[in-house]
């Protein structure tokens, strides 16, 4: 055989090797039911892990997304929303999934770190230079200052928000239910709309120039700075907050229904890796893996948090006391 017959086979055989390949390659897609400030987050996510699978199946992997308050999202799943995966905003949305047969039991031990890849917090947003000298909790009750945050039958990050001011008025000298629940009262007295979600509370505080603080995930504060302006707020740390945990499940049915849960778990698995801590840091979600965490340890200033276990007692417990029709927050919002 000549050399060039043989090169000419040669090509010809890689050239079907690889169109083979190309044929082979599975196109996936993915929809993520997430809650509302992780829109620009799982945009990043989004781009990077497809790539990632690329490189390591051939197979091309398109994510779609869907947003909203975290309690409606996982509402909307119950009601048939096929989600391959959620990333919500607090682990009772999950559980309601799980109760429905969507999710498996025992979900929060199926990922690391009870299936929370990231943490935040909840911060006050003022107006710069903070006018209304906003610093601590006791001052969102005081005459006069319009206190803008999401609703809590509706919103997971209002739930936080909620769980974090109660919270701290637990703590206070001499407290008890009686006087938490007088104080959480002053405070929705304070309030002069309540938006579905957080991101609607955002655009009502930072849009529509409505109140004098916004109670913003600290992601969700940092994000109004980066889009609106340095130059019109502030974020200011009280000296206590909570440790707002927004966890991940697969939602089994519809992955196995779907035959995705490769891939899905992968995904989530992905969450965990360096190169998305480092995603999620940059976009002001406090990452979990030591080696990123330190190196953007000067952007998450560190206070006292408090859990929703320690001083809730979970979250089950908290939804059915506060959340719940009937419960604290429906007897003490009255507008």
């Amino acid at each position: 055989m000549t050399t060039s017959r043989f090169l000419r086979r040669t090509l010809l055989a890689a050239a079907l090797t690889a169109t083979a390949a190309v044929s082979f390659a599975k196109d996936i897609t993915l929809l993520n039911v997430s809650y509302d400030p992780t829109r620009e987050l799982y945009q990043d996510i989004d781009t990077a892990f497809p790539k990632y699978w690329k490189a390591r199946t051939g197979d091309n992997v398109t994510i779609n997304a869907s947003h909203g308050g975290s309690g409606a999202q996982s509402r909307a799943v119950q009601d048939g929303l096929d989600a391959d995966v959620v990333t919500l905003a607090l682990a009772y949305d999950i559980d309601a999934l799980a109760n429905k047969g969507l999710v498996a039991n025992g979900w929060q031990k199926k990922f690391r770190d009870n299936s929370t890849p990231y943490t935040s917090t909840i911060v006050f947003l003022v107006r710069k230079g903070n006018p209304k000298g906003i610093h601590d909790w006791s001052d969102i009750t005081k005459p006069g200052v319009g206190v803008i945050v999401a609703n809590p039958k509706t919103s997971g990050g209002a739930r936080w928000a909620y769980l974090a001011a109660y919270g701290w008025a637990l703590k206070q000298p001499g407290a008890t239910d009686a006087t938490a629940r007088a104080y959480i009262r002053k405070v929705y007295e304070n309030v002069p709309v309540l938006d579905s979600g957080a991101r609607g509370a955002t655009v009502s505080f930072a849009q529509r120039d409505v109140g004098d603080v916004l109670l913003a995930w600290e992601n969700e504060a940092y994000l109004s700075l980066k889009e609106f302006g340095a130059d019109k707020f502030d974020v200011v740390y009280p000296p206590t907050s909570i440790l707002a945990e927004p966890p991940v499940a697969l939602v089994d049915k519809v992955v196995d229904r779907r035959g995705t849960r490769a891939v899905a778990q992968a995904y989530l698995d992905y969450l965990y890796t360096p190169e998305a801590q480092e995603i999620e840091a940059r976009n002001f979600y406090r990452p979990i893996d030591p080696t990123v965490a330190a190196k953007y340890a000067a952007r998450f200033p560190k206070l006292k948090l408090f859990t929703i276990d320690d001083t809730f007692g979970g979250w089950a417990q908290a939804q059915a006391t506060h959340f719940a029709d009937g419960g604290v927050f429906d007897q003490i919002y009255k507008k």
